[in-house]
């Protein structure tokens, strides 16, 4: 993984470096640290790269730390995007325009010389209070997950798993006799799902 810039800005004194997308058999996931953020002015460069509605949802967020964290997923998600050499070009990342798919799922809004199409570039995003990750492919779906490291499980490890894991995997952890370990070994598994 290759960091190109410290932030993702968009001011004539830092434009955005140009990508190439990935390759058919590629993966880019991009990452921020959000308590490296603390600069207002340039938390306010972000907030106008967000659409009215993207902006509106921010605000209504409870909490200045969640409002963070949702300003940092969305202005990551557009300036990355932007960054692409789509058709050849940088675009501007307020320019684009989103979707939700039929599982409610953001995809960008694609547009050719015949109209709106599919988009090839796919991404998904996720995040905890310590880290937003953002994965991108060309015509292939994705689907990234973060965990807290020290995620607490309020309910017993193995009845959850029972709803979501293979039996493999709810029989691997039941024989797991430490509840520490037993639980890192349940991050693990629903990290990789």
């Amino acid at each position: 993984m290759r960091s190109f810039q410290r932030n993702f800005s968009v001011s004539p004194s830092c434009p955005l470096l140009p990508l190439q997308l990935p390759s058919p058999m590629e993966t880019h996931v991009w990452f921020v640290l959000p308590d490296e953020f603390k600069s207002v002015s340039l938390l306010n460069q972000y907030m106008e790269l967000l659409s009215p509605c993207e902006k509106e949802n921010v605000l209504t967020m409870r909490g200045d730390q969640l409002q963070k964290r949702a300003l940092l997923a969305r202005a990551l998600v557009r300036t990355t995007i932007a960054r692409y050499q789509i058709n050849n070009h940088v675009v501007d990342p307020r320019s684009l325009k989103f979707r939700k798919n039929f599982h409610g799922k953001p995809e960008l809004v694609w547009e050719s010389d015949d109209g709106q199409c599919p988009s090839p570039l796919h991404f998904n995003i996720s995040h905890t209070s310590s880290l937003i990750a953002y994965g991108v492919t060309v015509n292939s779906p994705i689907g990234i997950d973060v965990e807290e490291k020290q995620r607490k499980i309020k309910n017993n490890i193995l009845a959850f798993a029972r709803r979501y894991f293979s039996l493999y995997e709810v029989e691997h952890l039941s024989l797991i006799s430490d509840s520490e370990v037993q639980r890192q070994e349940f991050v693990k598994l629903w990290t990789l799902k």
